[in-house]
């Protein structure tokens, strides 16, 4: 390639010209980007198999840990197709398994990709686009061959595996590196086209969470997704709370906690549209981690907050004390741009007694909303717009 030939093309001198050093950096430059300007995003990808990228970023030297991630078809809701990541495909749900990680940490990740070529197919917008699933990350560093796009070649073909590596690189006062603590996600950028459009919209996405030494432990956490189509983790209406009366199992549908439990969410904006997240009852600091430690300096300069602004591929945590100071019951969590809500966008933060019992009134939580027969059907498309 002619980008190659920049200098070599040039008869070798036995002693290099003083500006002829001084200029090599450039020629090095002018180089690089003729070479990605040849190549393309096809030749990235190409590059990118042959092995030309690192395969850790910097600082990670070798994985910490090793997790097993497997992409699954799920039982449909209604015709949508459903997709969704597990710890085994047994498990598998959308969102997928929040993860969790120390900065300074590196993580492993393989995929399975079980979900069926004909889905896939199914799910494309263009019959060229590679078939495949992919494990694409915000917040912490990876290299091109983690990168979960076609661009770079790294996505996993039907029946295939993948490993991904994410190093959650830490805070660097002397280097000025800023760390990766903080309230991130993942999904999939490849189902469908390029963007993974179709992937998030069936369900391929899940929350991270990049911990320092001395954040609060929770006693429990949940992803909660604001999507497209008023939705809430691809749910609306009743279908966004399925908590039994009796001994509720906590998951994507059933968000749920003892009284004085410490209780995290992992919220993410996925799609196109704004949302205004707000939790009745309950109140955190608008800081990286929610609360204000003691002995924080500036704590009175940190607003406390119960109502936040959330846009797509957004994400913030938010800590609360489960019932503190207003005890059990069913608390509201939902988005309060009012016709958002109106047509479905609302769920419960269940707040159990000291017992475990759940409060009354498990009977009249959806009776009240009456909400229109759209609200609980299925979001079909994250790509559209509905405002009913």
């Amino acid at each position: 390639m002619r980008a190659w030939r920049l200098v070599q093309d040039e008869p070798a001198e036995q002693e290099p010209r003083p500006e002829r050093r001084r200029a090599g950096g450039r020629f090095l430059a002018v180089a690089v980007v003729m070479l990605v300007t040849v190549l393309g995003a096809g030749g990235l990808a190409a590059a990118a198999r042959t092995g030309m990228f690192a395969e850790r970023p910097d600082g990670c030297v070798k994985p910490d840990r090793s997790i097993q991630l497997y992409a699954v078809e799920l039982p449909k809701d209604g015709t949508q197709v459903r997709l969704g990541y597990g710890l085994t495909p047994e498990t598998a749900s959308y969102p997928g398994p929040l993860m969790e990680m120390m900065e300074g940490e590196c993580l492993a990740i393989t995929v399975h990709n079980l979900v069926p070529e004909a889905t896939l197919a199914a799910l494309r917008t263009n019959p060229s686009h590679p078939l495949g699933v992919s494990l694409h990350v915000h917040g912490v560093k990876y290299t091109q061959d983690s990168d979960g796009t076609v661009q770079s070649g790294s996505y996993v073909p039907p029946g295939g595996t993948r490993t991904y590596t994410w190093y959650a690189q830490p805070r660097n006062t002397k280097t000025g590196a800023q760390g990766t603590a903080g309230y991130w996600w993942y999904h999939d950028h490849v189902v469908g086209g390029p963007h993974g459009t179709q992937g998030l919209a069936a369900g391929l996405f899940g929350g991270l969470v990049v911990r320092r030494p001395g954040d609060p432990k929770p006693d429990r956490s949940y992803t909660v997704v604001f999507g497209n189509q008023q939705s809430i983790n691809l749910r609306r209406g009743e279908a966004t709370d399925t908590c039994a009366e009796v001994n509720p199992q906590p998951g994507p549908t059933c968000l749920v906690a003892r009284m004085g439990e410490r209780i995290e969410l992992v919220v993410v904006g996925i799609g196109n549209d704004m949302h205004t997240f707000h939790l009745h009852g309950h109140s955190w600091a608008d800081t990286r981690t929610g609360v204000v430690s003691n002995g924080q300096p500036f704590a009175d300069s940190v607003p406390i907050i119960d109502t936040k602004v959330l846009g797509p591929a957004q994400s913030f945590g938010v800590n609360v004390v489960a019932g503190e100071s207003v005890g059990p019951g069913h608390w509201m969590l939902h988005c309060h741009m009012q016709f958002h809500s109106d047509a479905g966008m609302s769920t419960m933060l269940h707040v159990l007694d000291e017992n475990g019992n759940m409060p009354p009134g498990m009977d009249h939580l959806h009776a009240a909303a009456a909400a229109p027969a759209a609200a609980a059907a299925p979001v079909t498309d994250d790509a559209a717009h509905q405002h009913n």
